[in-house]
Protein backbone atom coordinates (compact mmCIF):
# COMPACT_ATOMS: atom_id res chain seq x y z
CA UNK A 1 0.00 0.00 0.00
CA UNK A 2 1.18 3.34 -0.92
CA UNK A 3 0.27 6.54 0.97
CA UNK A 4 -0.16 10.05 -0.76
CA UNK A 5 1.46 12.54 1.42
CA UNK A 6 -0.74 16.13 0.84
CA UNK A 7 -2.74 18.74 2.79
CA UNK A 8 -4.28 20.47 -0.07
CA UNK A 9 -7.09 17.87 -1.56
CA UNK A 10 -5.91 16.68 -5.04
CA UNK A 11 -7.88 14.58 -7.38
CA UNK A 12 -6.81 10.59 -8.08
CA UNK A 13 -7.79 9.70 -11.62
CA UNK A 14 -9.69 5.71 -11.60
CA UNK A 15 -10.45 3.92 -15.00
CA UNK A 16 -13.75 1.96 -14.96
CA UNK A 17 -15.78 -0.17 -17.43
CA UNK A 18 -14.27 0.67 -21.18
CA UNK A 19 -14.30 4.85 -21.13
CA UNK A 20 -15.76 5.65 -17.99
CA UNK A 21 -13.33 7.65 -15.50
CA UNK A 22 -14.39 8.06 -11.43
CA UNK A 23 -12.85 10.33 -9.23
CA UNK A 24 -11.01 10.27 -6.05
CA UNK A 25 -10.68 13.26 -3.76
CA UNK A 26 -8.29 13.21 -1.17
CA UNK A 27 -5.90 15.02 1.28
CA UNK A 28 -3.71 11.61 1.72
CA UNK A 29 -6.39 10.52 4.35
CA UNK A 30 -9.09 10.83 3.37
CA UNK A 31 -11.54 11.01 0.64
CA UNK A 32 -14.26 11.61 -1.31
CA UNK A 33 -15.50 9.54 -4.36
CA UNK A 34 -17.36 11.28 -7.47
CA UNK A 35 -19.51 9.64 -9.52
CA UNK A 36 -18.54 6.01 -8.38
CA UNK A 37 -20.19 3.59 -10.76
CA UNK A 38 -17.96 0.78 -9.65
CA UNK A 39 -17.63 -0.29 -6.23
CA UNK A 40 -14.64 -2.42 -7.18
CA UNK A 41 -12.57 0.29 -8.51
CA UNK A 42 -13.06 2.58 -6.07
CA UNK A 43 -12.61 0.22 -3.16
CA UNK A 44 -9.52 -0.81 -4.76
CA UNK A 45 -7.86 2.64 -5.45
CA UNK A 46 -8.97 3.31 -1.55
CA UNK A 47 -6.75 0.66 -0.10
CA UNK A 48 -4.07 0.94 -2.98
CA UNK A 49 -3.22 4.46 -1.49
CA UNK A 50 -4.10 3.78 1.92
CA UNK A 51 -7.37 5.89 1.84
CA UNK A 52 -10.22 6.51 4.23
CA UNK A 53 -13.85 7.21 1.91
CA UNK A 54 -15.61 9.73 3.58
CA UNK A 55 -18.64 10.75 1.48
CA UNK A 56 -19.79 10.10 -1.96
CA UNK A 57 -21.20 12.59 -4.75
CA UNK A 58 -23.04 11.91 -7.37
CA UNK A 59 -24.09 13.90 -10.54
CA UNK A 60 -26.69 11.75 -12.24
CA UNK A 61 -28.69 8.31 -12.05
CA UNK A 62 -27.47 6.89 -14.76
CA UNK A 63 -25.48 3.19 -13.45
CA UNK A 64 -22.37 4.06 -14.81
CA UNK A 65 -21.98 6.86 -12.23
CA UNK A 66 -23.97 5.33 -9.25
CA UNK A 67 -23.71 1.56 -9.74
CA UNK A 68 -21.18 1.02 -6.60
CA UNK A 69 -22.87 3.66 -4.22
CA UNK A 70 -24.93 0.89 -2.03
CA UNK A 71 -22.22 -1.25 -1.65
CA UNK A 72 -19.54 1.63 -0.88
CA UNK A 73 -21.87 3.34 1.19
CA UNK A 74 -22.88 0.00 3.12
CA UNK A 75 -18.97 -0.72 3.69
CA UNK A 76 -17.85 2.51 4.82
CA UNK A 77 -21.11 4.27 6.56
CA UNK A 78 -21.07 7.63 4.31
CA UNK A 79 -23.57 10.22 3.20
CA UNK A 80 -24.48 10.03 -0.22
CA UNK A 81 -25.35 13.47 -1.94
CA UNK A 82 -27.49 13.09 -4.94
CA UNK A 83 -29.27 15.41 -7.38
CA UNK A 84 -32.64 16.37 -5.68
CA UNK A 85 -34.26 15.48 -9.16
CA UNK A 86 -33.03 12.84 -10.07
CA UNK A 87 -33.21 8.99 -8.55
CA UNK A 88 -30.30 8.02 -7.07
CA UNK A 89 -30.96 5.10 -5.12
CA UNK A 90 -29.20 5.28 -1.49
CA UNK A 91 -29.13 9.14 -1.29
CA UNK A 92 -28.93 10.78 1.96
CA UNK A 93 -28.30 14.25 0.83
CA UNK A 94 -30.32 15.78 -2.12
CA UNK A 95 -29.00 19.12 -4.08
CA UNK A 96 -30.11 21.47 -6.14
CA UNK A 97 -28.24 24.79 -7.53
CA UNK A 98 -27.62 27.39 -4.69
CA UNK A 99 -26.90 24.26 -2.49
CA UNK A 100 -23.09 23.78 -0.67
CA UNK A 101 -21.37 20.94 0.28
CA UNK A 102 -19.17 21.79 3.19
CA UNK A 103 -16.26 18.96 4.76
CA UNK A 104 -13.95 18.43 7.07
CA UNK A 105 -12.39 14.84 5.49
CA UNK A 106 -10.77 16.41 3.43
CA UNK A 107 -11.69 19.88 3.98
CA UNK A 108 -13.28 20.91 0.60
CA UNK A 109 -16.42 22.81 -0.31
CA UNK A 110 -18.64 22.55 -4.01
CA UNK A 111 -21.09 24.79 -4.73
CA UNK A 112 -23.60 23.22 -6.87
CA UNK A 113 -24.98 23.80 -10.50
CA UNK A 114 -28.23 22.18 -11.73
CA UNK A 115 -26.99 21.48 -15.42
CA UNK A 116 -30.07 19.66 -16.79
CA UNK A 117 -29.90 18.14 -20.12
CA UNK A 118 -28.34 14.48 -20.59
CA UNK A 119 -30.62 13.89 -17.10
CA UNK A 120 -33.30 16.28 -16.10
CA UNK A 121 -31.91 16.74 -12.57
CA UNK A 122 -28.40 16.43 -13.38
CA UNK A 123 -26.00 18.60 -11.06
CA UNK A 124 -22.26 19.73 -11.04
CA UNK A 125 -19.90 20.51 -8.29
CA UNK A 126 -17.68 23.62 -8.33
CA UNK A 127 -14.69 24.08 -6.36
CA UNK A 128 -14.08 27.67 -6.46
CA UNK A 129 -11.03 27.79 -4.05
CA UNK A 130 -8.17 30.47 -4.89
CA UNK A 131 -5.83 28.77 -7.14
CA UNK A 132 -7.91 25.62 -7.47
CA UNK A 133 -11.05 25.66 -9.50
CA UNK A 134 -12.52 22.27 -10.86
CA UNK A 135 -15.62 21.14 -11.82
CA UNK A 136 -17.55 17.70 -11.43
CA UNK A 137 -19.29 17.96 -14.14
CA UNK A 138 -20.86 14.05 -15.13
CA UNK A 139 -22.03 13.55 -18.78
CA UNK A 140 -23.18 16.72 -19.56
CA UNK A 141 -19.76 18.89 -20.44
CA UNK A 142 -17.20 16.18 -22.36
CA UNK A 143 -13.58 17.13 -23.58
CA UNK A 144 -14.39 18.07 -27.26
CA UNK A 145 -18.23 17.72 -26.80
CA UNK A 146 -21.53 17.35 -24.49
CA UNK A 147 -23.71 14.68 -23.04
CA UNK A 148 -26.72 13.01 -25.01
CA UNK A 149 -29.59 14.20 -24.41
CA UNK A 150 -31.57 11.27 -22.96
CA UNK A 151 -33.88 13.56 -21.09
CA UNK A 152 -33.60 17.38 -21.89
CA UNK A 153 -34.22 19.68 -24.40
CA UNK A 154 -31.77 21.52 -26.73
CA UNK A 155 -32.60 24.81 -24.94
CA UNK A 156 -31.90 23.07 -21.27
CA UNK A 157 -28.26 21.38 -22.54
CA UNK A 158 -27.23 24.47 -24.63
CA UNK A 159 -28.18 26.50 -21.09
CA UNK A 160 -26.62 24.33 -18.81
CA UNK A 161 -23.27 24.66 -21.23
CA UNK A 162 -23.17 28.17 -20.84
CA UNK A 163 -23.38 27.63 -16.82
CA UNK A 164 -20.13 25.56 -17.23
CA UNK A 165 -18.56 28.10 -19.78
CA UNK A 166 -19.01 31.08 -17.78
CA UNK A 167 -16.98 29.36 -15.14
CA UNK A 168 -13.25 30.85 -15.03
CA UNK A 169 -10.99 29.84 -17.81
CA UNK A 170 -8.65 27.95 -15.59
CA UNK A 171 -11.34 25.81 -13.96
CA UNK A 172 -10.34 22.30 -14.54
CA UNK A 173 -12.99 20.03 -16.43
CA UNK A 174 -13.52 16.71 -14.96
CA UNK A 175 -16.04 14.48 -16.96
CA UNK A 176 -17.11 11.39 -16.72
CA UNK A 177 -15.76 9.55 -20.00
CA UNK A 178 -12.39 9.27 -22.14
CA UNK A 179 -14.75 10.64 -25.69
CA UNK A 180 -12.20 13.38 -26.68
CA UNK A 181 -10.52 12.28 -29.73
CA UNK A 182 -13.81 11.08 -31.26
CA UNK A 183 -15.38 14.34 -30.15
CA UNK A 184 -12.72 16.20 -31.37
CA UNK A 185 -12.62 14.26 -34.73
CA UNK A 186 -16.07 16.00 -35.06
CA UNK A 187 -15.12 19.69 -34.02
CA UNK A 188 -12.86 19.25 -37.03
CA UNK A 189 -15.57 18.49 -39.24
CA UNK A 190 -17.50 21.02 -38.64
CA UNK A 191 -14.58 23.98 -37.61
CA UNK A 192 -11.54 22.81 -39.50
CA UNK A 193 -9.97 26.56 -39.48
CA UNK A 194 -9.89 26.14 -35.64
CA UNK A 195 -6.11 26.34 -35.44
CA UNK A 196 -6.27 25.67 -31.61
CA UNK A 197 -8.62 22.78 -32.15
CA UNK A 198 -6.02 21.28 -34.73
CA UNK A 199 -3.37 21.49 -32.31
CA UNK A 200 -5.52 20.18 -29.63
CA UNK A 201 -6.27 16.48 -31.43
CA UNK A 202 -2.66 16.60 -32.13
CA UNK A 203 -1.73 16.55 -28.18
CA UNK A 204 -5.11 14.62 -27.62
CA UNK A 205 -3.77 11.90 -30.44
CA UNK A 206 -0.29 12.03 -28.56
CA UNK A 207 -1.63 11.44 -25.15
CA UNK A 208 -4.00 8.54 -25.78
CA UNK A 209 -0.87 6.66 -27.72
CA UNK A 210 1.17 6.61 -24.68
CA UNK A 211 -1.99 5.53 -22.80
CA UNK A 212 -2.60 8.88 -20.82
CA UNK A 213 -6.29 10.70 -19.88
CA UNK A 214 -7.10 13.48 -21.97
CA UNK A 215 -9.32 14.81 -18.96
CA UNK A 216 -9.32 16.87 -17.06
CA UNK A 217 -9.14 19.54 -19.50
CA UNK A 218 -10.23 23.21 -18.87
CA UNK A 219 -12.80 25.74 -19.32
CA UNK A 220 -10.33 27.96 -21.52
CA UNK A 221 -10.17 25.14 -23.56
CA UNK A 222 -13.46 24.22 -24.21
CA UNK A 223 -14.22 27.90 -25.00
CA UNK A 224 -11.71 27.93 -27.89
CA UNK A 225 -12.40 24.03 -29.48
CA UNK A 226 -15.32 22.35 -28.42
CA UNK A 227 -18.27 22.96 -30.90
CA UNK A 228 -20.79 22.28 -28.43
CA UNK A 229 -19.81 26.29 -26.43
CA UNK A 230 -19.08 27.85 -29.92
CA UNK A 231 -22.82 28.18 -31.39
CA UNK A 232 -21.63 31.81 -32.17
CA UNK A 233 -18.91 30.38 -34.76
CA UNK A 234 -19.19 31.71 -38.28
CA UNK A 235 -17.50 28.79 -39.79
CA UNK A 236 -19.41 26.30 -37.86
CA UNK A 237 -22.76 28.14 -38.50
CA UNK A 238 -21.40 27.99 -42.27
CA UNK A 239 -20.67 24.21 -42.15
CA UNK A 240 -24.18 23.47 -41.20
CA UNK A 241 -26.15 25.79 -43.38
CA UNK A 242 -23.76 24.14 -46.08
CA UNK A 243 -24.64 20.60 -45.27
CA UNK A 244 -28.34 21.62 -44.88
CA UNK A 245 -28.62 21.18 -41.20
CA UNK A 246 -30.00 24.89 -40.62
CA UNK A 247 -31.52 27.75 -42.67
CA UNK A 248 -29.03 31.10 -42.49
CA UNK A 249 -31.08 32.56 -40.25
CA UNK A 250 -30.98 29.77 -37.04
CA UNK A 251 -30.89 30.57 -33.33
CA UNK A 252 -28.02 29.43 -31.23
CA UNK A 253 -30.49 27.22 -29.80
CA UNK A 254 -31.17 25.66 -33.37
CA UNK A 255 -27.18 25.72 -34.50
CA UNK A 256 -26.80 23.52 -31.00
CA UNK A 257 -29.93 21.21 -31.79
CA UNK A 258 -28.23 20.85 -35.03
CA UNK A 259 -24.84 20.10 -34.02
CA UNK A 260 -26.05 17.42 -31.48
CA UNK A 261 -28.24 15.30 -33.75
CA UNK A 262 -25.10 15.56 -36.59
CA UNK A 263 -23.04 14.00 -33.69
CA UNK A 264 -25.22 11.42 -32.76
CA UNK A 265 -24.95 9.72 -36.06
CA UNK A 266 -21.41 10.94 -37.01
Amino acid sequence: MTTIPRSEPGVLTIPAFHDNYLWLVHDGKNAVAVDPGDAAAIAAALDAHSLELTAILTTHHHADHVGGVRELARQWDVPVYAPLHDAVAGATVRLAEGDRVVLDRPAIAFRVLDVPGHTRGHIAYVRETQGAHWVFCGDTLFAGGCGRLFEGTPEMMLASLGKLASLPDDTLVYCAHEYTLANLRFALAVEPGNAALQARYVQAEAMRAAGEPTVPSTVGLERATNPFLRCDSPEIRATLVREGRIGPQAGPVQVFAALREWKNTF
